[in-house]
């Protein structure tokens, strides 16, 4: 079905979640699940987990983007996932609200 849905013209498929207790935090897999195993390439991927996320909020104009006056939420990783998805499973800083939660060199 996945598939079938990245080949619909026009259809925006967005990342969402219904985690539950032991898989919050592990989000990430189901991205390198659509990916290796549904073919979505590695920044559509990222994409329906950000701006497109905002965007089906309806808070496209605050989150979602790396953009002035958007709340400052960053992760980077260590490597390319655009490249290779499976960068995103190693986290070497995290920025939330303009506050450093994760910073490893």
């Amino acid at each position: 079905m996945f598939k079938h849905a990245l080949a619909t013209p026009g259809l925006k498929v967005i990342f969402g979640t219904d985690a539950v207790a032991g898989a919050h935090g592990r989000n990430v897999e189901e991205l390198v699940c659509r990916v290796q195993k549904g073919g979505q390439s590695p920044i559509d991927a990222i994409t329906s987990a950000t701006s497109l996320g905002a965007e089906a909020l309806r808070l496209g104009d605050q989150i979602g983007s790396i953009a002035p006056g958007f709340q400052a939420d960053l992760v980077a990783v260590q490597g390319d996932p655009t490249k290779d998805i499976t960068a995103l499973r190693r986290v070497m800083f995290v920025m939330k609200g303009g506050k450093i939660y994760r910073n490893e060199r």
